[in-house]
């Protein structure tokens, strides 16, 4: 089998180690996807679905009336291709792409930082 060719995605991330098994469609290094939008970085929290991941990140709103901020969280669902393969606790960087199902407008593109029990 000859080796697959990774393809430049336009934003500095580290290439995926590993190239997958089967052509993903919606895999941003080796299949046709495009990215576009914005770019987030957040936490894993749950890897359950095929294929997706749970990602959330902190944010800080300003509560008018008692004049504070106050931590509130973003989660979305993002695309999880066969190369990366993020798994629960994993620090990854997530960038905005067409609409890839109902819930999901985003695909993890690289891996900050691997989980360690």
């Amino acid at each position: 089998m000859a080796k697959k060719e990774i393809k430049n995605i336009g934003i500095e991330t580290t290439k995926p180690a590993k190239a997958p098994k089967s052509v993903d469609p919606k895999d941003p290094f080796y299949g046709s996807l495009k990215i576009r939008g914005r770019i987030f970085t957040g936490t894993v929290k749950s890897a359950k679905m095929q294929k997706t991941v749970s990602v959330e990140w902190p944010r800080k709103t300003f509560n008018r009336k008692y004049e504070r901020f106050e931590m509130r969280r973003t989660t979305v669902k993002a695309h999880n291709p066969e190369s990366i393969d993020a798994k629960e606790g994993d620090i990854v960087k997530i960038a905005e792409t067409r609409p890839l199902s109902k819930t999901k407008n985003f695909v993890v593109i690289e891996v900050v930082k691997k989980f360690v029990k």
